[in-house]
């Protein structure tokens, strides 16, 4: 189960907070056992500030506590602060990533499935494409995606297996595997009847919620060879 701890404290001197944070990272390089933290400062009051630092599990935070590198950080920070630091422990019970949950709608909802209706739910209006597939360097509107989607399905009886996804900020990252029999004329090759296999990956951005641009790296050079043109 995953661990999140809650710092809550006040400091005037947030620059030295911020260099004694450097140098401990710099100390338990390849020791701790965190990958992810971020801070925040109240809107409302400039010297409180909140860090969340995430684990994979209660037993990592505990490891990470007991390096004297962090025991250290904290007398440290302690000297910095006004008043002594509140900590809130938390075992993770939901977690949600929206982005990635659209992300992953498209490939299995609209590529696979065949809702194209959906499109408009998924894609900004405005959405800028880059494939490599496609001639121009990058072209923009959902339509791209609709007319792609078409004739992928069109060509082929295809499924995707989502063998990675990451998602950071605004954008979501996805290895991917494409696996597809061919069935309709692709890129000038009638049907084949072939069973095909291709990996890629996709990078999409959000805004608002929607995809805002998206970036297709795909190995075509397999599948033109799969199907017989190379």
């Amino acid at each position: 189960m995953k661990f999140m701890q809650i710092i809550d404290y006040k400091t005037a001197d947030f620059d030295g907070l911020n260099a004694v944070m450097d140098k401990w990272v710099e100390q338990t390089r390849g020791k701790r056992t965190t990958g992810h933290a971020v801070t925040g400062r109240d809107r409302s009051a400039s010297n409180h500030y909140v860090d969340i630092v995430e684990f994979d599990s209660y037993e990592d935070a505990m490891k990470n506590s007991r390096l004297p590198e962090t025991d250290s950080m904290f007398q440290e920070m302690v000297s910095l602060c006004d008043g002594m630091p509140s900590f809130t422990d938390l075992d993770v019970v939901r977690e949600e990533q929206l982005n990635a949950a659209t992300a992953r709608r498209f490939f299995h909802e609209i590529a696979v499935g065949g809702n194209l209706d959906a499109i408009d739910e998924v894609f900004a209006a405005d959405y800028i494409d880059h494939d490599i597939a496609n001639e121009q360097e990058s072209e923009t509107g959902r339509d791209v995606i609709r007319r792609d989607v078409a004739m992928w399905r069109g060509a082929f009886d295809f499924t995707f297996e989502l063998d990675r996804q990451v998602a950071e900020g605004d954008d979501v990252v996805l290895l991917w595997t494409w696996i597809g029999k061919h069935k309709g004329e692709f890129q000038g090759i009638p049907a084949t009847g072939e069973q095909c296999v291709m990996t890629g990956t996709t990078v999409f951005r959000f805004d608002s919620g929607r995809i805002k641009e998206g970036w297709w790296h795909m190995d075509l050079m397999r599948l033109m060879r799969q199907l017989g043109a190379m």
